[in-house]
């Protein structure tokens, strides 16, 4: 088979990586697309990663997945958008002819799980954003393009915050949203306002401390968010649905996330259908 016949593939990188999900998604949408191809993984530790991504065509890849601990030299060993410039990490590679580009799909799936399950979600004037780190900023760039007004910032170490909050000034000034970095202690204050929560840490995560909110300072038609999908049914999300808030979960985020990715590689747009969100459920809840 010649390499213009050949089927078109794409992996994986990281460091562990064989716990992913990503492949379960993705040989779903090829077989029941009736596609051609594949997905791998490929556990590269650091000292490698340059050179297996510099060479990611030369390894039969048209384009790859990066996860920890890669995201941010993949960014700096690729062309990134925007959109992974602003996250300071890229998740996405893929060929643009010679070029290998970048971006990072976690906005997108943030939002796209939101419009999926909380119609509405936006007409939110004020957002609680829990956490700092990588995925809080994939978060916190998707609310401001959606024109949220009010971006209210909470992490543990509030010099985080801050550092966030002066990172996306500009951008946040452009389509006139405000954000209001404040320490941890202060939830509480800022919770009866908020008509969307969304918690980026890993609190409420398997082997994790539960994220002690107290969802019932939320007003009746608040939205909840959990990035985290291990357990599927957060602590959090369990008392938001038992105030009959609306919610969108950690899972729902990783399905819409992989979406652009797949469509990059093998030229056509994939959809995130209950049958697939039950096919992943089921392997994460499985003994």
């Amino acid at each position: 088979m010649t390499a213009e016949t050949r089927a078109r593939a794409a992996c994986l990188i990281g460091w562990p990586a064989a716990h992913s999900r990503s492949p379960l998604i993705h040989h779903y949408w090829l077989r029941t697309m009736d596609i051609a191809g594949g997905y791998s993984i490929e556990s590269v530790p650091p000292e490698g990663f340059a050179e297996f991504v510099l060479n990611l065509s030369a390894h039969g890849y048209v384009g790859a997945n990066i996860t920890i601990p890669h995201k941010e030299r993949a960014l700096l060993l690729s062309a990134p958008d925007e959109r992974a410039r602003a996250v300071g990490a890229a998740n996405t590679l893929w060929y643009d002819g010679d070029k290998l580009r970048s971006t990072n799909t976690d906005i997108e799936g943030f939002i796209n799980n939101l419009d999926a399950c909380a119609p509405g979600w936006d007409s939110a004037e004020d957002a609680l954003v829990l956490g700092a780190g990588g995925s809080s900023r994939a978060v916190v760039f998707g609310l401001i393009e959606r024109g949220i007004k009010r971006v209210h910032l909470a992490n543990r170490n509030a010099g985080r915050a801050q550092a966030l909050a002066d990172e996306f000034d500009v951008k946040a000034n452009e389509f006139g949203v405000e954000i209001f970095p404040f320490a941890w202690r202060d939830v509480g204050q800022v919770l009866p306002r908020t008509g969307l929560l969304v918690n980026t840490t890993s609190l409420g995560m398997t082997g994790q401390p539960e994220l002690e909110i107290d969802v019932g300072l939320l007003p009746p038609d608040a939205t909840v968010a959990d990035l985290v999908y291990v357990p599927l049914m957060t602590p959090l999300l369990a008392k938001a649905r038992a105030r009959g808030l609306k919610t969108a979960d950690g899972l729902g985020m990783l399905l819409y996330q992989a979406v652009r990715g797949f469509e990059l590689w093998f030229g056509q747009r994939p959809g995130v259908t209950p049958a697939l969100y039950a096919h992943v459920e089921a392997d994460l809840t499985k003994a």
